[in-house]
């Protein structure tokens, strides 16, 4: 419903390769480090984004969006649903082209108002799970 296939494809496929994921830090344990290391294996860009900035998969962290000193094609969000709003609307600031919630990440106030602002946006799917798809049907 928060993402068609068309969208995620363009997304994934077209929308740039600098991905800022909120939420990414060290922790290996965490969904944030695995999906990072797919999208690099992808061919994107892994910005982390988290309080403690820390270094990941080799990319300088940042505590905020705002804090990243370069364009941003797409903000991951793996933030609990109820911080997700915030961050979108940080991406829209920052002048990001997309929004992606992760599994189990919804905010459907944060989703209108992302679109509205001329994003393209994906709630509740997760990267790591639609790029195999990709060689798939489209539909």
């Amino acid at each position: 419903m928060y993402g068609d296939s068309a969208t995620i494809r363009k997304i994934l496929t077209e929308t740039g390769d600098t991905w800022a994921v909120v939420g990414l830090s060290s922790n290996r344990s965490r969904a944030a480090y695995g999906v990072a290391e797919v999208l690099r294996r992808f061919g994107k860009r892994v910005v982390p984004v988290h309080p403690k900035a820390e270094t990941v998969h080799g990319e300088q962290g940042y505590a905020s969006l705002a804090d990243i000193p370069f364009e941003v094609d797409v903000v991951d969000v793996f933030v609990n649903s109820d911080l997700a709003g915030p961050v979108a609307d940080e991406a829209v600031a920052k002048g990001a082209k997309a929004v992606w919630f992760q599994l189990g990440v919804i905010d459907e106030a944060a989703y209108d108002r992302t679109r509205a602002a001329g994003l393209e946006m994906v709630m509740d799917h997760c990267p790591a799970i639609e790029i195999p798809a990709l060689g798939r049907s489209s539909g």
